[in-house]
């Protein structure tokens, strides 16, 4: 009987593996180490704010690149937070000018991910300047709110900033701040509540700007500007708020609208126009405004309205009955009564007073029922045989008066001609205008005299009172 050596288990299992259709040029298995974990990506936000008060529409961009959501950006106006990842940059802010884009900023900034930046355009454009704003990212404690102040009024001397309680004798507490142009608070939490923002010069308690009554609901991260006021009112400033999504303005709680009438109707006599109030006596607003007379603003209390225009020699005759208009605190008005006497009709139309200091603003409206569709040239010799109108086909409307809105020009002389549609014989031309940067200008295309008569132009606001109009 024979016995059996004892094989080797590592040769049996070399045999297994090679009856398993293994080969003996197979390479070594490997281990593969996984790589590290990707840096995380850090982001800082940016928040752009335009504020100086003279100045046009901005586009911001960061190095050559258009940053999408800060384009067109207005006064009084502050974007969103944008996320940029954290590093270096240089942002350029270009106004947009009748000449196209010129740039009137540039910033060089490291961003860092823990880091809020606000970048404020400040100051008017004769001294325009970035103001850099930072203040710590985080976590806003259970009910309360967190508010960073920036003055950034350039007209506004220096200030006491006071934030109650609502009706809080400002004698009874101490100013949050006192700020000078271009000064800024750091980030403070209050808890959630009723609040009133009170702005006096410093040292006293003369009131300049009052916010009346101000919710802030728990949570809120609100960036607020100092800014200078552009709308109606007394008061030298107005409070831009910005959440970090969007932007609103909060103005002095005594502002109130600004209204004025124009008298377009060829063949009304001089009129007055009252505002009806129910069970008591009418309110007189304009005393005999003659066939194209513009009158002053008054200050109104905004709100809805009903008006009616009256022969000023006799009040019985009413040419226009019981128009509606609605009125908002901070704005101005201009109630053009237009058509003819029979068909008389009220348009109530916005005014735009803020200045460019990079333009001139001219808006044209077409009030002259008795003319068809005309273009509009604006030129700078009066010539327009070889030129294509700049505006084509405007026609009298009832329902609204067709206007060209505000066109920025270059400060100029220029030309206004207005001829039938398709037609190069002057129906209404001007004559030189002499238009200057910061001015507004509006003229308004009304009936003549007569019947016999062509149309004529009414001149308002800034037009030089020696224009020619033929």
């Amino acid at each position: 009987m024979k016995l059996l050596k004892a094989v080797p288990v590592a040769l049996i299992s070399a045999l297994m593996l090679t009856g398993c259709g293994s080969s003996s040029n197979d390479a070594p298995l490997e281990v593969v180490t996984p790589p590290p974990p990707p840096t995380p990506i850090e982001f800082a936000n940016l928040r752009v704010i335009h504020v100086s008060p003279d100045a046009p529409l901005v586009d911001v961009f960061a190095g050559t690149t258009a940053v999408a959501s800060m384009q067109d950006v207005n006064y009084q106006v502050a974007s969103g937070f944008l996320e940029l990842e954290a590093g270096d940059y240089t942002f350029r802010v270009e106004a947009e000018t009748p000449g196209g884009n010129a740039e009137v900023l540039s910033v060089p900034a490291t961003l860092s991910d823990d880091t809020v930046y606000n970048v404020l355009a400040v100051g008017d454009v004769a001294n325009l300047e970035a103001l850099l704003v930072t203040s710590p990212k985080g976590p806003i404690a259970d009910g309360n709110i967190r508010v960073q102040i920036v003055h950034g009024a350039p007209d506004a001397p220096t200030v006491d900033v006071y934030v109650t309680a609502p009706n809080t004798a400002l004698a009874d507490e101490q100013p949050l701040a006192t700020l000078s142009f271009k000064d800024f608070t750091g980030s403070v939490e209050v808890p959630g509540a009723d609040y009133q923002i009170r702005i006096a010069a410093a040292g006293t308690t003369n009131v300049v700007f009052d916010s009346g009554t101000l919710a802030l609901a728990a949570g809120a991260d609100l960036f607020i500007t100092a800014t200078q006021n552009v709308a109606t009112g007394d008061s030298p400033v107005a409070l831009l708020v910005a959440d970090g999504t969007a932007s609103s303005v909060i103005l002095d709680i005594n502002t109130q609208a600004n209204v004025r009438a124009i008298h377009g109707i060829a063949d009304a006599p001089a009129v007055d126009v009252l505002a009806v109030v129910p069970d008591a006596d009418d309110i007189l607003l304009f005393d005999g405004a003659p066939f194209k007379g513009v009158t002053d603003y008054i200050a109104v209390a905004g709100g809805d309205y009903v008006l009616d225009v009256v022969a000023d020699a006799d009040n019985s005759i009413v040419a226009i009955n019981d128009a509606m208009i609605s009125l908002t605190n901070g704005m101005r008005y201009t109630a053009l009564a237009n058509n003819i006497l029979s068909l008389a009709d009220l348009d109530l139309i916005e005014d735009n007073r803020r200045p460019l200091a990079t333009a001139a603003q001219v808006r044209i409206f077409h009030a002259s029922q008795a003319t068809g569709a005309v273009d509009i040239y604006v030129t700078a010799d009066g010539e327009i045989a070889d030129v294509t109108p700049n505006f084509v086909g405007v026609e009298y409307m009832t329902d609204m008066l067709a206007e060209t809105g505000y066109v920025q020009l270059a400060p100029g002389s220029y030309f206004v001609t207005v001829t039938g549609t398709g037609s190069k014989a002057a129906a209404i031309a001007t004559g030189e205008l002499v238009l200057s940067a910061a001015g507004i200008y509006t003229a308004i295309a009304v009936d003549g005299d007569n019947i016999d008569a062509g149309p004529q132009l009414i001149l308002a606001d800034d037009f030089v009172a020696t224009a020619n109009v033929e």
